[in-house]
């Protein structure tokens, strides 16, 4: 791989440095061999030395290895994390250094950041994270199995018209689920439930993050809505045989096995099919998400990953050469290719300076228009998402509050193998349970990460 002239006459003043990098891990192994051949390419012609370490964002305790790291001077040079999951916790903590002036060149450079980033990235007018690229997040359906049903392939579908077309499109006997969705501990899980307890109207905090309001009708109904899909024999059938255990991995997995006809997830499980040549991919319709009846369109404006500079890095000023470096050019771009619809530009001009991004496959232009879309997105409840990013809701989000739980009103709580329990209803009317469920979260779980008081807390009416 080429570095730029230009890259390398910055970094001269770098040559025999040594840089430690900490990398959030790609789902997809041909990406995170990318981003390392992309490393040592800038390595070898600046005469520098990079060390690359990969990490497993799911792990439950990044936050706070992370920040013994730098309070103990082991802080690396360089890092990146998803920005709405992680970039508010560090801000909060203290551990970030101020990136304004790389962000301004960039911006100059390359036009504006992903439109998402400016709310994750940025506090009170100053950048504590560099938008890195795009991540393709989205839905996707068998568009075989829907065509023989006569089912119309859209950009987006109702949740509950989604869940009927999934029992519609199911058959057992064929090894045929449609509903790929669990609630179990894990990010799937998690971005499930927040979405659409989201489009149903609800939300963890207020718009200013202040405010735990998760305690509302709107939440108890989405609530209800998931429940009734794990817990009524009517969707039995769309529902593959362990789905109550399953980790992050697993609808992947099933997926691409190919006895899925629905699921939610990164684009990665998309991208291991087209690069390993799995027919599911040619039957693939990606699509936005779905709609609850508080919203018009998806709450869906995806995730940028984001590099940050720890206080107390011993090579800064390296460190920032390198993430000019990485957001664009050949470095990004060999990402891409490897994680296609997982790895997008995060920069407006970027995603016009190679071909592949604008014509590489069918749903790179959809892509293109969630990352650049005018936010935030409203609710007829009055919510604007994305909101201000609150350290607490992220902190609840990572501790699987949503998943540890089942709808009977128990805390469930982290478990060993990922079988946390799930929405059921106990043989009681599901809406009360729901309603139980989600006031008992509330009390016991959501004020211990948001950091309220219960005398404080402001419940959505």
């Amino acid at each position: 791989m080429n570095v730029p002239a230009d890259v390398v006459e910055a970094a001269n003043a770098y040559r025999g440095s040594n840089l430690t990098m900490l990398s959030q891990k790609f789902y997809s192994e041909a990406g995170n061999q990318a981003l390392d051949r992309s490393l040592q390419a800038f390595a070898q012609a600046t005469g520098t030395t990079i060390e690359n370490n990969l990490v497993q964002a799911d792990s439950g305790d990044m936050v706070a290895k992370t920040e013994a790291e730098v309070r103990a001077g082991n802080a690396r040079d360089l890092a990146f994390f998803t920005d709405s999951r992680f970039i508010a916790q560090f801000h909060n903590l203290g551990i970030l250094t101020d990136l304004t002036d790389v962000v301004t060149e960039l911006t100059a450079e390359l036009g504006e950041p992903a439109s998402e980033s400016k709310n994750y990235c940025q506090f009170d007018g100053k950048w504590y994270a560099i938008p890195y690229h795009f991540i393709g997040i989205g839905s996707f359906l068998r568009k075989d199995w829907a065509e023989e049903k006569g089912i119309p392939l859209k950009e987006s579908y109702r949740w509950d018209e989604l869940r009927d077309i999934c029992l519609e499109i199911s058959d057992p006997t064929q090894r045929r689920f449609g509903w790929g969705m669990t609630v179990n501990r894990s990010g799937d899980g998690n971005g499930l439930i927040e979405n659409v307890i989201n489009s149903y109207g609800g939300a963890i905090t207020s718009n200013d993050g202040l405010r735990v309001t998760f305690n509302s009708p709107e939440t108890v109904e989405a609530v209800a809505f998931l429940g009734d899909i794990y817990t009524n024999p009517k969707y039995k059938p769309m529902l593959p045989p362990g789905i109550e255990s399953w980790t992050d991995s697993s609808n992947n997995e099933n997926w691409l096995a190919g006895i899925l006809g629905y699921t939610r997830n990164q684009y990665s499980v998309y991208a291991d099919a087209k690069t390993s040549g799995n027919p599911v991919h040619e039957v693939t319709h990606a699509f936005i998400d779905g709609v609850g009846p508080a919203v018009d369109r998806p709450i869906l404006f995806g995730q940028s990953q984001a590099l940050v500079v720890f206080t107390g890095a011993k090579n800064p000023d390296l460190a920032k050469e390198v993430a000019k470096y990485m957001v664009s050019g050949p470095p990004l771009l060999s990402i891409a290719k490897e994680a296609p619809g997982l790895v997008n530009p995060a920069w407006d001009k970027v995603w016009d300076s190679d071909p592949y991004y604008t014509s590489g496959d069918p749903a790179f232009p959809t892509l293109r228009t969630i990352s650049q879309q005018p936010l935030p997105l409203e609710t007829s409840t009055g919510n604007a998402f994305p909101q201000t990013p609150s350290p607490g809701a992220q902190a609840s989000v990572a501790a699987y509050v949503l998943t540890g739980h089942d709808a009977g009103g128990h805390p469930g709580g982290p478990s060993g193998g990922g079988r946390g329990r799930r929405l059921r209803a106990d043989g009681r009317d599901l809406r009360a349970a729901g309603a139980a469920a989600v006031s008992r979260l509330e009390m016991l779980r959501l004020d211990t990460y948001l950091g309220v008081p219960v005398d404080r807390v402001v419940r959505a009416t």
